[in-house]
């Protein structure tokens, strides 16, 4: 294990993971429920800002480009399956307070909406890293909807933070899991990101840092 210090705190890897237990089908269902029933409305709507943008995971009538305020995209989450091992954890995207994010907002079709908030349930909440939230987006007309976004528990052992570049590019040269590897995940969604005119330039400069730290 390496200890790898900050300005601000100190920062041990691997990390003592507890990710909790595994959702039930059952309790899935429920948080689905739940979540459903602080709907206002009208369409389901769904805001992509990671993966979703680039391997969504259920149809949609529209698509749209949208702005978040009051969260910001960041990779935040830990991920000991997906994009890294309990050995060798990788990170994923979430929505954390603060800023504004750009992304795209689905809307979904409404004859197999069951269907599909299902299955996103499935693939974003196994664990209960995520909050299913209603996000006010704002669409690239200028007007508004409600959207359902995924946002982060800071409380959770599964929340990583801000990590300190010099961690973030241990863990992009190595992380890597059963879907990939942490680099290829964040360079997809950066590149879905600029192929739609929309790139998070704070997230594409910290990349490149990263990148030329581990070539210096």
């Amino acid at each position: 294990m390496s200890v790898l210090e900050s300005s601000k705190w100190q920062v041990s890897y691997p990390p003592s993971l507890d990710f909790g237990q595994q959702l039930t089908p059952d309790q899935l269902h429920l948080s689905m429920q739940a979540t459903m029933s602080r709907h206002e409305g009208g369409p389901v709507w769904l805001f992509a800002y990671g993966s979703l943008i680039w391997r969504p995971e259920c149809d949609s009538v529209e698509r749209r480009r949208a702005r978040v305020h009051g969260y910001h995209r960041g990779l935040y989450l830990w991920s000991h399956e997906h994009r890294g091992t309990p050995e060798c954890p990788g990170l994923v995207f979430g929505l954390d307070r603060g800023g504004s994010c750009s992304g795209f907002a689905y809307r979904l079709e409404e004859r197999c909406l069951e269907d599909s908030l299902r299955a996103l349930w499935q693939r974003e909440m196994p664990f209960p890293a995520y909050r299913p939230h209603w996000l006010t987006c704002r669409l690239d007309d200028g007007s508004k909807v409600q959207a359902l976004g995924f946002v982060l528990e800071r409380h959770l052992p599964c929340y990583a933070g801000n990590l300190p570049d010099s961690l973030l590019s241990q863990i992009l040269a190595n992380a890597k899991g059963r879907f990939g590897t942490t680099r290829d995940y964040v360079e997809q969604t950066l590149k879905a990101l600029r192929t739609h005119q929309m790139p998070d330039r704070g997230l594409e400069a910290r990349f490149q840092r990263c990148h030329d730290a581990r070539h210096a």
